[in-house]
């Protein structure tokens, strides 16, 4: 190659170019991982060390302390290269052997060492080999699990809603982000009639794939519902009764469920054990919480509910979430919690749906460094009765 030619050639290539003859050295995992001078200078050291010592020393053979340098380069280098290292440190040890021995007993003395040094090598060669094994088939799996939890996580994304409402008058944003690639979380929203829609919001206990297995089979249980009568109140209890009979004692499901009809302007909603939504009142600027009236669904073979509604106005707005958002915590251990979250909501309180659910999960992940402890899902509803647009930042 000429030298004009060497020098139009980038400076990355060049370099692999000259580190090439040093991995080839090397066993491919050693290859792969760190500096390749940093093995062979350890071989080579270890090499001149105890070739240091045999040299000065000639009272004794010293051919047994061979034995360091070859076990390293066994662990470090190819098997041809960890052989013919063996040639090389018997060839030393006899170079600094004293001249006068026997050669008959020198040339025994020396292949004893070389088959008790191939024997070494042999041995610890089939030990990487086969961790190596070890290693390729771990990671094999691995990538097969994750294959399978994307997959988990393809299937869990085909329950949430992927279009905005046709009802007029309601804007709604929704978000699920799973702390663990799939998650426990569930929200979905869909029109009853021509001015009536339904909120859910769902947390299974525990996160991972068995919450997202029970998740799955609340999403489809409550789908299955949508086509049923729109008594919510007997919903709960069918959903409870399934999911009691499928789940053991750790296994529940926090879920709250609500009816906007946007005509009359109301709102009624059942909440089993979740986290109290958040109910903002435009006139007033306060926020109210709409409380668990009923235990989690799958505790215990009956259900219990109480019914609440309340009056909506124009400019009001729902919080829906799950304790991801208020449990996040920071470096010291504080949590989010409601009040920041209750003062995000009032302050950002003239956003649209769409933004005022991408503030308040910003401002959790701020809080947090990004570093949620479990699954996020944020579910916002405002009310524009009136037609009026929604501000947006």
């Amino acid at each position: 190659m000429s030298t004009t030619t060497q020098s139009m050639m980038p400076a990355k290539l060049r370099d692999s170019r000259e580190r090439v003859p040093l991995r080839f050295l090397l066993r491919k995992d050693v290859a792969l991982n760190g500096p390749a001078w940093l093995p062979l200078a350890l071989v080579l050291g270890a090499v001149g060390a105890v070739a240091y010592a045999d040299h000065f020393v000639v009272s004794i053979s010293l051919v047994y302390l061979y034995i360091l340098p070859i076990a390293v380069g066994a662990i470090f280098l190819r098997k041809k290269v960890s052989y013919s290292l063996i040639v090389v440190c018997v060839l030393f040890h006899d170079y600094y052997s004293p001249r006068g021995i026997n050669p008959g007993l020198r040339i025994f003395h020396n292949l004893s060492a070389m088959l008790c040094f191939a024997f070494v090598v042999y041995v610890i060669q089939r030990y990487m080999e086969q961790r190596e094994a070890l290693a390729k088939t771990v990671r094999q799996q691995r990538d097969d699990l994750l294959k399978d939890v994307e997959l988990a996580a393809q299937v869990q994304r085909l329950f949430l809603p992927s279009g905005k409402p046709a009802i007029a008058g309601l804007e709604i944003a929704g978000m699920m982000h799973p702390a663990q690639g799939v998650g426990g979380d569930y929200y979905d929203y869909f029109p009853i009639d021509a001015h009536t829609s339904q909120i859910i919001i769902a947390d299974v206990a525990g996160k991972g794939v068995p919450a997202a297995l029970l998740m799955s089979a609340t999403a489809a249980a409550m789908r299955l519902e949508a086509n049923h009568d729109r008594n919510m109140l007997e919903q709960v209890e069918r959903l409870n009764t399934g999911i009691h009979s499928v789940s053991d004692a750790d296994r529940f499901v926090t879920l709250l469920v609500a009816e906007i009809d946007a005509q009359r302007r109301t709102l009624r909603y059942v909440n089993c054990g979740h986290n109290p939504a958040l109910l903002f009142r435009a006139r007033t600027g306060t926020v109210s919480l709409m409380n668990s009236s009923c235990p989690p669904i799958g505790l215990s073979p009956e259900e219990i509910c109480e019914l609440a509604s309340e009056e909506l106005l124009a400019g009001d707005v729902l919080v829906f979430y799950t304790d991801g958002v208020t449990e996040a915590e920071n470096r010291v251990g504080e949590e989010f919690g409601m009040e920041r979250l209750s003062a995000i909501v009032r302050r950002d309180s003239s956003f649209s749906a769409e933004d005022l659910k991408i503030s308040i999960y910003n401002a959790a992940a701020d809080f947090c460094s990004d570093d949620f402890n479990d699954d996020v899902t944020i579910l916002v509803v405002k009310c524009s009765f009136d037609g009026s647009s929604t501000a947006s930042s």
